[in-house]
């Protein structure tokens, strides 16, 4: 699993070289990529992956990562604010290649890591919400996505940290597929006082749906009675791995596809450190099979969500959802560009 072994005092000192260094990996096509301005007030995470680039820059046909650390309307168990930091950390101990989809980080354009969005720390959660919410807004709002193959993958904090990224491919992408991997519905039109609840992260982006998207949901296994209704009455719902892994193989191959992964979707016995677990998810393998097809795709951006470290001791929570998130930049990194 590890690559080498390396102490917590030395890894420390490793990335700070890298942060201070800002050396580029030699890319042949590297000089071509455009930097476009961006907004500062970022939040540097409190550890970098090494082969990222500089924080703060965003480059045409480039994934960028950023994290948003929220779990202000968690409803049963907190944590997942250290999400994007812990796979930052464990991302530097695992190996660059993937044996799936027989690619290497270190041979693909290298991603940007653009720190952390400002989250309030004040006792309203929906303003703290908010003002994360609206630094994305104000991140992208200049920017066509896909005009200059900017791409996102997101990672929470949170469901309802989706809300922004989503909504903003849907408008850039009129023709967007959106694969809903959970398991709960997250259907519910608020929850608990929250509009912009975790438990209504689908509903809050369906608001934004026009005659040319489509919803594809897989995983979901908890849900209330008007869940379930409005999925079969919308058909969004898949009850099989097959039956998903089919709907995916049939969508164009030029039609943008964007993933929002709740980790509850992997069965609670793999990767238990997450708030709502449920029994009966899927393995690693049928996200493996998804991501293989997703590389032949215009898979253009993700989120990873619900990673809650202080959940799991072990520790192997934080491995498998930085797993996860190596084959999603893998496949960003596989979309055709837009000429």
């Amino acid at each position: 699993m590890y690559s080498c072994p390396i102490n917590n005092v030395a890894k420390q000192l490793l990335i700070r070289f890298y942060q201070k260094a800002k050396r580029l990996p030699a890319r042949r096509d590297y000089a071509m990529k455009k930097t476009l301005k961006i907004p500062t007030g970022l939040k540097a995470p409190a550890v970098y992956h090494s082969e990222a680039l500089d924080i703060h820059e965003i480059r045409e046909q480039s994934t960028h990562l950023i994290g948003f650390e929220f779990d202000g309307t968690t409803c049963f168990r907190k944590g997942t604010v250290e999400g994007p930091d812990a796979i930052r950390e464990v991302a530097d101990g695992i190996e660059s290649y993937s044996p799936y989809l027989q690619m290497d980080t270190t041979e693909i354009t290298p991603f940007i890591d653009l720190g952390n969005l400002p989250v309030g720390e004040t006792e309203d959660v929906d303003a703290n919400w908010q003002q994360a919410t609206d630094a994305f807004f104000e991140l992208t709002k200049d920017i066509d996505l896909k005009k200059t193959g900017v791409r996102f993958l997101t990672l929470g904090g949170e469901h309802s940290i989706s809300y922004a990224p989503i909504a903003t491919y849907l408008k850039n992408y009129p023709d967007l597929v959106l694969l809903h991997l959970d398991a709960h519905a997250d259907l519910r039109d608020g929850y608990l006082g929250h509009k912009f609840s975790h438990a209504s992260i689908i509903r809050r982006v369906y608001d934004h749906f026009e005659d040319g998207h489509r919803l594809i949901q897989y995983g979901i296994r908890s849900g209330t009675k008007e869940e379930y209704d409005w999925m079969n009455e919308h058909k969004t719902l898949k009850t099989s791995l097959d039956e998903f892994i089919e709907s995916v193989k049939k969508i164009d191959d030029q039609r943008p596809i964007y993933l929002t992964l709740d980790l509850d979707y992997f069965d609670p016995c793999y990767l238990p450190g997450t708030g709502t677990p449920e029994p009966g998810g899927e393995t690693f393998h049928s996200f493996i099979k998804l991501a293989k097809i997703l590389v032949k795709k215009n898979f253009v951006g993700a989120d990873v969500t619900e990673l809650s470290p202080r959940i799991d001791a072990s520790g192997n929570s934080n491995v498998f959802a930085t797993k996860v998130v190596r084959e999603l930049l893998l496949a960003l990194e596989s979309a055709p560009l837009e000429s």
